[in-house]
């Protein structure tokens, strides 16, 4: 099993940037695709990015591609996401999940995280 504890979030300006966190814990986190998430109010949970167990292969939604970047550093049991040029439409909450195989869709994920606040202002 793996634990996971989103953080980063917060209130900024369109244009801005932020950095959130996905810290892990327990013995197979390098065994895990981790997966984020967003969920708008009135909207079911939105695929953003994920990345693989060693971190050679990632996946973008295309509403964030060129102004999100995932890594992992598996040494801190920690994920990024780092989102430049944020617009109005980025906020929502975010949550990582954990998974075996890269999925899109929410339904297929057991582990998850409680979930950051972004909010962008025009």
């Amino acid at each position: 099993q793996v634990q996971l504890v989103e953080s980063g979030g917060g209130l900024v300006q369109t244009g801005d940037s932020l950095r959130l966190s996905c810290a892990a814990s327990g013995r197979t986190f390098s065994d895990y695709i981790i997966h984020w998430f967003r969920k708008a109010p009135g909207k079911e949970r939105e695929f953003v990015s994920a990345i693989n167990d060693s971190g050679g292969r990632t996946n973008y939604a295309d509403s964030v591609k060129g102004r999100f970047t995932i890594s992992r550093d598996n040494a801190k049991n920690t994920v990024y996401l780092q989102m430049n040029s944020l617009k109005p439409e980025d906020t929502a909450v975010y949550y990582c999940a954990a998974g075996r195989v890269f999925s899109v869709f929410a339904s297929r994920f057991n582990y998850w995280g409680q979930g950051t606040q972004v909010t962008v202002s025009t």
